[in-house]
């Protein structure tokens, strides 16, 4: 773990705890190396800022969009003035993504990913993390999040990815849940388990730029896509201003 360099704050310290259970493991038919970087990828985290190896992904992926080198923790501050939809808090990324001015936290069920009421061209920035897995479709929330951003904007998340295989629906089988052993809410049940072609599902969705972004790999996997737009972005004047959520914390 010494060679890694956490992007969110700089840290060069990680510790690492087991996450998945056996049951879990069985549901999804892991082998050892699988159950080992999936492990990673929820368990390992910078013992300076406390981000898991996905919430390291996703944050190079969202600095890989604005050319920015710096740390997250910078980027935050120097991008203060984007508009920012968190979808349910993307783990340790919540922490940074809090202090920026314009961000804005929508949470399960509070909201509906294939159903926002959200008007289009909103936002610069959707993130969310292990989230689209536990969605019943998520084609149609990922066209959502597309629906959303402005000309220039992004969407970056992660979902867990076993990279020697295809994506599967769950439709049909045994109900597998995320969380903990015990948990059996039906906001951590799981729709889709994704694997190496979990990208194609963003085409179909209707975008057309696409980068997949990782850190300690296959630990650490994140998607950004994009609707970029040869015309620089202008401050959009805002014309709502509370409507679509309760944005209590």
């Amino acid at each position: 773990m010494n060679s890694l360099t956490c992007a969110v704050c700089g840290g060069r310290s990680f510790s690492h705890s087991k996450v998945l259970w056996d049951e879990l493991v069985a549901e999804w038919g892991l082998n050892l190396h699988e159950r080992d970087y999936i492990d990673r990828q929820q368990g390992t985290v910078c013992e300076r800022c406390g981000c898991n190896i996905r919430s390291i992904a996703l944050a190079d992926a969202i600095k890989a969009h604005w050319s920015f080198t710096g740390n997250f923790k910078n980027f935050v501050r120097e991008h203060s003035d984007l508009d920012v939809l968190e979808i349910n808090e993307a783990s340790g990324l919540t922490r940074w993504l809090s202090e920026m001015p314009n961000r804005h936290l929508a949470e399960y069920p509070q909201i509906d990913m294939q159903q926002m009421a959200i008007p289009d061209a909103s936002f610069d920035l959707v993130v969310h993390s292990d989230t689209l897995e536990h969605v019943p479709a998520p084609i149609l929330a990922l066209s959502e999040c597309k629906r959303v951003l402005r000309d220039e904007g992004l969407l970056a998340f992660t979902v867990p990815i076993i990279v020697d295989r295809l994506t599967l629906s769950r439709v049909g089988l045994k109900k597998s849940y995320h969380g903990s052993s015990e948990n059996r809410s039906a906001d951590f049940l799981v729709h889709t388990e994704y694997g190496a072609n979990a990208w194609q599902q963003l085409i179909e969705a209707g975008f057309s730029s696409i980068q997949i972004h990782t850190f300690d790999y296959p630990a650490g996997i994140a998607m950004s896509a994009s609707k970029r737009s040869t015309v620089k972005r202008t401050k959009t004047l805002k014309f709502w201003k509370k409507p679509w959520f309760d944005q209590r914390r």
